[in-house]
């Protein structure tokens, strides 16, 4: 099944549309099987109530689950809550138990058991392991489908073992090795297995050069990990190494999304993913930060307030307060995403805290002295006022410096401390920003005063 481009869905999706409206399931089934999945489920996502409980009840739920998988996250919950309970449950009997466990964690805990006790005891069971590990580690993303093989078989035995719980099995690239006790002792590739003799011992042949997670773990670590080492499935063990599950790469994409949104919210001060939010919702969920930064705002109009002696003998002074303000909110910004960006991929780890501020210092004072002579013979050209651009210039070249060095130092500092640095947000920078431009424009206006007048 091929993924298909978009002059093909439309057709596609029309056709399949007129074999629900006349409640054909041959002609229903015959197009939409024929589908990808993904194609599926953006296809279902379209249609309306009625036609999608046709669709449970031309699908079986194995079939339905290979839909399920691939449905937005922010609404597979509510998909699920408008089957008949029974389906439902079958249904998530068929997704791969990580899948199961997330779309369980966004329900209501009577729905929750109400679908586990209908559920049959196999696949209710490795649930409910699941969903015992708390949220974003190891143990919540991991899936309990996959292959292990003892050290004592042999390849033939292996091969053989291989073939009957490949079916059930996310992954079959990486085939894991256990001892007796269940301990996660040594790793074999598909590939080395089909290759060796029938005769050779998996204990002979596999790689105890293993690198493994705990089911602790942080989500995003794992992520981490799993992009450096380039493996396509991280084994989850406890603390005695026991082999619990493992961790796919498809798994990890999902991950990564959701921590890119989550910082990418956290710097805009927003909600990403709200889409599905009503204008009374969205605007509820923004007020708390714009509240916060609207007394920040009024704390900077009161230190203007201050300076009123210093505007009264330059009035002229006021012109250039929103460019250093604009500036310094741009600059420190930019340094905010670099950093948060360089603790997200690990780079903070590698360079050290000493190593990144500095080099933002640097930065600072290239752009500084670049933008400040700028805007001095810029004024001096246009207001022929010398000292005027003097201040302007001097007050930009060190509005931007101390921008660059706290837009990269607050979320290091953060980070250093344990906090999430992402709530160093945009917006917060910028109004932290504005009341150290004000402070430093006008401070020095006052001290360079009598050359000015």
């Amino acid at each position: 099944m091929e993924k298909l481009d978009q002059d093909e869905k439309e057709p596609l999706y029309t056709e399949i549309e007129e074999a629900l409206a006349i409640e054909d399931i041959h002609r229903f089934r015959d197009e939409f099987l024929d589908m990808h999945p993904y194609d599926q489920s953006e296809l279902f996502e379209e249609l309306n109530e009625t036609e999608r409980h046709l669709v449970y009840s031309y699908l079986s739920p194995e079939e339905m689950a290979d839909v399920i998988e691939h449905i937005d996250k922010d609404r597979v919950g509510d998909v699920i809550t408008e089957m008949n309970p029974t389906y439902a449950a079958e249904v998530l009997a068929e997704v791969a138990t990580d899948d199961a466990v997330d779309i369980l964690n966004d329900l209501d805990k009577d729905k929750v058991a109400s679908y586990l006790t209908i559920m049959e005891e196999e696949a209710a069971d490795e649930i409910k392991d699941l969903l015992h590990y708390e949220e974003k580690t190891a143990g919540s993303i991991m899936t309990t489908e996959f292959v292990v093989v003892t050290t004592e078989m042999n390849v033939k035995q292996a091969m053989r073992h291989l073939r009957q719980e490949a079916p059930d099995a996310e992954t079959i690239y990486y085939i894991y090795v256990v001892d007796q006790d269940r301990k996660l002792v040594g790793v074999i590739s598909l590939r080395d297995l089909i290759i060796a003799d029938g005769a050779e011992i998996i204990e002979d042949l596999m790689s105890d050069r293993i690198v493994s997670v705990s089911v602790g773990d942080d989500q995003e670590q794992i992520a981490q990990m799993m992009r450096d080492y380039d493996f396509l499935a991280l084994p989850v063990v406890d603390f005695q190494h026991h082999l619990l599950g493992i961790i796919t790469v498809d798994d990890i994409m999902d991950v990564m999304e959701e921590e890119a949104n989550d910082d990418y919210s956290k710097l805009a001060g927003v909600d990403v993913d709200a889409a599905e939010l009503t204008s009374i919702q969205a605007a509820k969920n923004r007020l708390p930060w714009l509240i916060i930064l609207m007394f920040l705002g009024l704390f900077t109009a009161s230190i203007i307030g201050r300076f009123e002696a210093t505007l009264d003998q330059v009035a002229l002074l006021a012109i250039f307060l929103p460019l250093i303000a604009g500036m310094a909110g741009n600059t420190g910004t930019q340094a905010l995403a670099v950093a948060v960006r360089g603790i997200a991929t690990g780079e903070f780890q590698k360079q050290g805290l000493s190593k990144i501020v500095m080099r933002e210092l640097t930065t600072g004072v290239i752009i500084g002295v670049t933008c400040g002579l700028s805007i001095w013979g810029i004024i001096y050209i246009w207001q022929g006022t010398l000292f005027l651009g003097f201040v302007v210039g001097l007050s930009i070249m060190t509005t931007l410096l101390v921008a660059t060095v706290s837009g990269a130092l607050v979320p290091l500092l953060m980070h250093y401390f344990k906090v999430d640095p992402a709530v160093a947000s945009g917006p917060f920078i910028t109004t932290i920003n504005d009341i150290i431009s004000v402070v430093i424009y006008f401070g020095l206006a006052t001290m360079f005063m009598q050359f000015l007048i």
